[in-house]
């Protein structure tokens, strides 16, 4: 009698709760290994930070999720939700059609008990490295260890399925002369309230939906908020609508006397320095001999942001792409992981597979789009 294929999922967020159910409807054996004791990943709500606000030190406590106390979806419920499982309305729940992020962890636990994913998951283990076995790419070793146990259990699985997100690892700009800037630095993923801007000066470093929520938030008790970005088109100016914030190009450089100058040529005398800068990618448990690397924020090689060619498809990443629906998106992606490895659908050849990659990255550098913009969904795939 042939077993069925055993397949680990590393984590058990959106990607990780939607690769469990389609694999296991696809009759594989599944193991989903998630660090924390819950489920949810980056939506779950944790009050507590990293040791390191800015994220530099190494050896730093790491907490997951990067959600602050009042963040709401930025999709309308309508797009929260899974193709065949719909973000409903619950009774005393958040009507808002841009509910909270408590919502979405509600809904998140009520997918897992509908479709039985709990029971396929083991909470507090933390995967500590994910190798090859012997070069055979249809055999993995996992090691994981149970809450922070320095015990080490070995599992040999056929395939691995990479689901551990990538909202935690901060992304700093190069800003010079910060080495000497004395003022307090933080990143996103360690802002939770604003109360800890009272009356500071603050330069938020972003243009994106947590810089718009952020600086709009600490705007209420800070003193003064400038917003510095790189975006070409937008207008030095004080916003409209408020008394204590500004609009600057991007941040030229900074000083030891705290001063910070724009390129648009002003400046001003900074408390606080916030990057709203987004992320890297981040897999320190993986092993793949080089296969896989990750540079200036490109993950690669991989084919359609999931298979790395030379290891496919027994190796894949789910949620890799960025400006995307997301439940969604992921939700596909995960469909066909689970539809190949079953053996219901083929993949090109890895020739065929490198072929487009190289393409695909060809076509971005022709049309001038940088490294870290790879896995932008909104540019047109080839």
């Amino acid at each position: 009698m042939t077993h069925p294929l055993r397949v680990a999922v590393i984590g058990a967020g959106v990607a990780g709760l939607a690769a469990a159910r389609s694999l296991r409807r696809e009759g594989l054996d599944v193991v989903v290994f998630e660090k924390s004791n819950h489920l949810g990943g980056t939506w779950s709500y944790d009050p507590r930070t990293d040791s390191d606000p800015v994220g530099l030190d190494p050896n730093r406590e790491v907490v997951h999720t990067s959600l602050y106390r009042s963040l709401r979806t930025n999709l309308p419920r309508q797009l929260m939700g899974f193709l065949d499982y719909p973000f409903p309305n619950r009774n005393n729940g958040d009507p808002r059609t841009f509910p909270g992020h408590e919502e979405v962890l509600w809904f998140l636990n009520r997918f897992s008990d509908e479709f039985g994913l709990r029971g396929l998951t083991r909470f507090g283990s933390e995967v500590v490295r994910v190798e090859l076995v012997s070069e055979k790419s249809d055999s993995w070793v996992v090691e994981s260890r149970r809450n922070r146990d320095s015990v080490l259990t070995r599992e040999v699985f056929g395939a691995v399925v990479v689901c551990t997100g990538h909202f935690t690892q901060p992304r700093l700009p190069t800003i010079p002369g910060i080495e000497k800037w004395p003022g307090y630095q933080i990143h996103s993923h360690n802002y939770r309230v604003p109360e800890p801007f009272q009356g500071q000066i603050v330069v938020v470093i972003g243009f994106a939906s947590s810089a718009f929520d952020i600086s709009r938030e600490i705007a209420k008790v800070a003193k003064e908020v400038h917003i510095a970005t790189r975006s070409p088109d937008v207008k030095v100016m004080k916003l409209a609508n408020h008394d204590n914030m500004w609009q600057h190009k991007m941040v030229k450089c900074v000083s030891e006397d705290r001063l910070v100058a724009f390129d648009d040529g002003s400046s001003v005398y900074a408390d606080v320095l916030f990057y709203c800068t987004g992320y890297k990618y981040h897999f320190p448990f993986l092993e793949t001999n080089g296969i896989v690397t990750i540079e200036d924020n490109r993950v690669g090689p991989l084919y359609k942001h999931v298979f790395p060619p030379a290891l496919a498809p027994w190796l894949s990443f789910i949620g890799i792409p960025e400006k995307e629906v997301i439940f969604q998106m992921t939700e596909l992606q995960c469909k066909w992981v689970a539809r190949v490895l079953s053996g219901k659908v083929l993949l090109p050849t890895e020739k065929e597979m490198m072929a487009y990659v190289e393409e695909y990255y060809q076509q971005m550098e022709k049309d001038g789009f940088p490294k870290h913009m790879t896995h932008y969904l909104h540019f047109k795939e080839l």
